[in-house]
């Protein structure tokens, strides 16, 4: 069965969790969230994508996660925290003060940790006997995969000022037992906060499923294929990379040079020691999906022709320029998974230059992959029936410019019409950031590949999303015979 086969022609919005409104500083997974899906239900639009939901470090980017499996404790809502007894409203009152339409990650994030840190000193004497068994059973069901490891290196992380491991004391670098055993033993109350935070923002996570499910708003997540070098995952499990004791890597990622950049882009991410991968049965990618699937209905993988072949350039270079194509896992990574975890509700991200081989391993495992309006329409042989039915068709995603921002003729409704031109489609899903669907300009961009500054930080505001523009999405939505789930 396709992964789109429960659904009819279908309508979404890409939104991050960041972006949405409130009175925290960033945007929550609490009442704005279910706000939100509210909004979608009014404007008929039955998908939210968002992007990756792990905890950010320098940059803000949600794609170089401290953790694959942790969830952002800066999305923790915090009103429900004050509901729950863990926090009094005079103490949040800082955090009314930042700005409201945009994310000031600087002042937001030593106030927020602050408060949550505040908030799991009270959990023993404040939660519920429901909240602290539900608490017991996910340290059971999680500390030995991941969420211990993930504790003692956000602690450790901490200790060293937030440098990366690599650049750690080298007891910790090379996680010697007596040494980690010396650390938990006097830190064990910090890294029995880190454990009740993470616990927090699952159980307001499945409270926000559960809500868009009953508004039947499906949620639509989005997973790096590569983990970052400094993340528990790397430091607590080397052997997944091709990184050696101390932490350095032979070769990077990125991608060669092509018609975007002259010098290829390089990411840096360590590569997978897919030797050890297939030999151990894919089992940490298994686990990997099982807990996007568990917080999410559908999942797209960045960068998925690296599964198929992958650049490789030495550590040491300075470009993308010089590298080597080598063999990805293939057939067999998603073999094992559907085996493990049954069909696989998987979007590929097939952007950019991709041979047939990658079309060849997208199709064959039945994964929609992605169009984007604003790179096809420059194509002077596109044509929009050209769009196959098994695939996401986007005006924009996260790293374009606004469609407003992006278009340089003079039509007052540009946003409008690449939207309709999404919805005509024959793809099974259409889907626009909110920026096209409000028709804001280039003040409202999430993010501009290559640059480290400005990014991740756009907000809108509840007034932004009224009455007007809900009217008008529902009117594009049903002109476009674009249903809800069937």
């Amino acid at each position: 069965m396709d992964t789109h086969s429960a659904y009819l022609r279908q309508a979404g919005v890409c939104l991050h969790i960041t972006s949405l409104p409130g009175p925290y500083g960033i945007g929550e997974i609490g009442e704005h969230a279910k706000a939100f899906i509210d909004s979608m239900q009014a404007m008929q639009l039955s998908v939210w994508q968002f992007l990756p939901l792990g905890p950010t470090a320098f940059g803000d980017s949600p794609y170089q996660p401290l953790s694959t499996f942790a969830g952002n404790e800066l999305l923790i809502d915090v009103n429900d925290l004050i509901c729950s007894g863990f926090l009094e409203e005079s103490e949040v009152h800082a955090l009314t003060l930042l700005p409201h339409d945009f994310v000031d990650y600087g002042a937001l994030i030593p106030a927020k940790l602050a408060l949550l840190q505040l908030a799991a000193s009270r959990f023993d004497y404040n939660a519920s006997a429901a909240m602290k068994a539900e608490f017991d059973d996910f340290k059971q069901r999680h500390d030995e995969s991941w969420l211990h490891d993930y504790a003692l290196f956000r602690t450790l992380k901490t200790r060293h000022d937030e440098r990366p491991w690599p650049e750690w004391q080298p007891q910790f670098v090379h996680r010697e037992p007596e040494a980690l055993r010396d650390w938990e033993a006097s830190n064990a109350s910090n890294i029995e906060a880190i454990k009740i935070i993470q616990y927090l923002f699952y159980r307001q996570w499945r409270e926000l499923r559960d809500y868009a499910r009953a508004k039947d708003v499906q949620l639509f997540g989005d997973m790096p294929i590569y983990i970052a070098l400094d993340s528990s995952d790397a430091w607590a499990n080397r052997e997944l990379l091709r990184i050696d004791d101390d932490g350095k890597p032979d070769c990077v990622a990125g991608v060669p040079p092509d018609y975007f950049s002259a010098d290829g882009q390089l990411w840096g991410n360590p590569l997978y020691n897919w030797d050890y991968h297939r030999a151990h049965g894919f089992d940490w990618w298994i686990e990997r999906l099982r807990a996007a699937m568990e917080l999410t209905d559908i999942v797209r993988i960045d960068h998925f022709r690296g599964f198929e072949a992958y650049w490789a350039i030495h550590a040491d270079a300075d470009t993308a320029r010089h590298g080597n194509w080598e063999p990805g896992p293939g057939d067999a990574l998603f073999d094992a998974a559907r085996a493990a975890l049954g069909e696989l509700p998987i979007v590929a991200e097939d952007l950019g230059m991709i041979t047939a081989e990658v079309e060849a391993l997208r199709t064959r495992h039945h994964m929609p992959g992605m169009k984007v309006l604003q790179f096809a329409i420059t194509d002077e042989q596109f044509n929009l029936s050209d769009i196959e039915e098994n695939c996401v068709c986007y005006t924009a995603t996260h790293d374009n410019d606004t469609t407003v921002g992006w278009y340089t003729g003079d039509a007052e409704a540009i946003h409008t019409d690449l939207i309709q031109a999404a919805f005509s489609t024959d793809a099974y899903l259409a889907i626009a950031p909110l920026q096209d669907y409000l028709g804001l300009g280039s003040e409202a961009r999430m993010n501009v590949p290559g640059t480290a500054e400005n990014n991740w930080r756009w907000r809108f505001s509840t007034e932004q999303l009224n009455d007007r523009v809900c009217n008008d999405v529902s009117k594009m939505v049903q002109a476009s015979r674009r249903g809800r789930l069937v």
